[in-house]
């Protein structure tokens, strides 16, 4: 044989070797991997304006489109076909949870408002305590001492330690300073 057979007889047996090694690992796993395992990760995701229940209760008919911007922001979505409306849209997606989707249209007449028609909003507070997931901790442990556990922890008082010698009077300082750059030649 050549010296090239060898090393293509070579690497082929490595090869299948190392596809045995990685299909038997597989079927190990089989038993301990559930449907569950292998789930994509989903992004918690707020899209849109939010509107929130106090805003909402700020608009008044009669305000100017201005006013309405300065309180609720810039409109997600305006037509042409439909220059009398504004809506506002958000949702929030979390894993594990379904979609909560909100929606709040503003109509005007001329520049002035003259309607507003919304779902039920969210308070700033429940929006917030919406993204934040609760973490469980486990059991905690007591926040008590007793007099006995009190005592293991007492420092027992140290016998011929010399104590640290300190100079009555600090050491002076240097008048000058070495140049923090090196002189120029």
């Amino acid at each position: 044989m050549t010296a090239s057979m060898t090393f293509r007889l070579s690497v082929q047996g490595l090869a299948a070797l190392l596809l045995g090694m990685s299909l038997a690992g597989c079927g190990s796993l089989s038993g301990s991997v559930s449907r569950d395992t292998f789930k994509p990760f989903v992004p918690e995701v707020v899209q849109g304006n939010f509107v929130s229940k106090e805003q909402r209760q700020a608009l008044r008919p009669g305000m100017a489109r201005a006013q309405v911007r300065e309180i609720l922001g810039t409109p997600l979505i305006t037509s042409l076909f439909h220059a009398d409306r504004w809506d506002y849209a958000f949702s929030i997606q979390r894993q594990g949870v379904a979609a909560q989707n909100f929606k709040l249209t503003v109509y005007f007449k001329g520049d002035v408002l003259e309607q507003v028609d919304s779902d039920v909003l969210p308070s700033e507070s429940e929006f917030a305590g919406r993204l934040v997931r609760p973490q469980s901790v486990g059991k905690l442990p007591p926040l008590q001492a007793s007099e006995e556990d009190l005592k293991k922890f007492t420092p027992t008082p140290r016998a011929n330690v010399p104590a640290l010698a300190v100079p009555s009077t600090p050491a002076a300082l240097p008048r000058n300073y070495p140049p923090l750059e090196p002189a120029t030649r």
